[in-house]
């Protein structure tokens, strides 16, 4: 595993994120900016977008613009997969498969999955149920494991886990991939509920139950409970102050992971407030 230091690190490819990356580099601050996608599918495929002041245009065209300003401004981005965030020793450590960042600060903008969970899925959470195939999969070596599929851009990982598991049944909740590994099996009812006693057991269907040892959940976003431990959150999203504080010093939280509303001009709005306030606090240790 390799690891690679920064003062602050920015979670989220999205406007928040990435304007907390513009407001940092202007700061001149150690950071790392790191996402699945820059700028985020959801921007990238919009009609029209409202709201956001000078922008009259479609997303693509908002996208680009960004995209301009992001080479002359020098914004560096950093394509991850963030699997856990953890505090550790006054600083967070963020696991990326075989790849580990560590931080002093945090910005969390990693919006949200608008899908709902599944009945059981946040009760067995680190109990069998994981949002990451590369930072879990071994665990389930020669077992069999269930996966809810949201997205098929997350195939690869379902191929990946296959290299672990004797079996995969994957509750395809997207159009089905062709999987080449011989040991996936593609099903097509929906998952209801996660079941089991001290850890998971199967997964209950209109048609019955599935067996599992552990479900994997692949969709768009993690919920900000599960990526980094002890966060507060309520409804779902993470409880911020005005300044993006959390209730985990050192962290902060910007964009649609915070609540409604899920507007871009919000988001730009607190990402610029956590970056700032992120440079506040890394002030303050500078001065220990």
């Amino acid at each position: 595993m390799t690891q690679t230091k920064f003062d602050l690190a920015i979670v989220g490819g999205g406007i928040a994120g990435y304007t907390a990356a513009l407001v940092s580099e202007s700061l001149k601050l150690n950071y790392v900016w790191l996402g699945e996608e820059r700028f985020g599918r959801k921007l990238l495929s919009a009609e029209y977008v409202r709201n956001y002041p000078a922008v009259t245009g479609s997303g693509a065209d908002f996208a680009a613009a960004l995209s301009a300003q992001a080479e002359k401004e020098n914004v560096r981005f950093t394509p991850a997969r963030i699997g856990g965030i953890f505090a550790a020793g006054g600083e967070f450590l963020l696991s990326c498969g075989q790849e580990a960042y560590s931080a002093r600060a945090v910005i969390l903008a990693t919006g949200v999955e608008l899908r709902g969970s599944v009945k059981g899925e946040s009760e067995f959470l680190g109990k069998g149920v994981s949002y990451c195939a590369v930072c879990d999969g071994a665990l389930y070596r020669g077992k069999r494991v269930a996966v809810f599929l949201y997205d098929a851009k997350y195939a690869e990982e379902v191929e990946y886990l296959a290299g672990f598991a004797a079996r995969i049944d994957c509750f395809c909740l997207c159009p089905a991939p062709d999987f080449k590994a011989e040991n996936v099996f593609s099903l097509s009812e929906r998952p209801l509920e996660v079941t089991g006693a001290e850890r998971v057991r199967a997964v209950r269907t209109a048609e019955g139950e599935v067996s599992a040892d552990g479900v994997f959940v692949l969709k768009n976003s993690t919920p900000p409970s599960a990526l980094v431990g002890g966060l507060q959150t309520e409804g779902g999203h993470v409880k911020v102050a005005r300044d993006g504080s959390t209730n985990l010093k050192g962290l902060f939280a910007a964009g649609d992971v915070t609540g409604k509303p899920y507007q871009y001009v919000k988001a730009a709005g607190e990402g610029c407030t956590a970056a700032y306030s992120a440079s506040a606090y890394l002030k303050t240790l500078a001065k220990a």
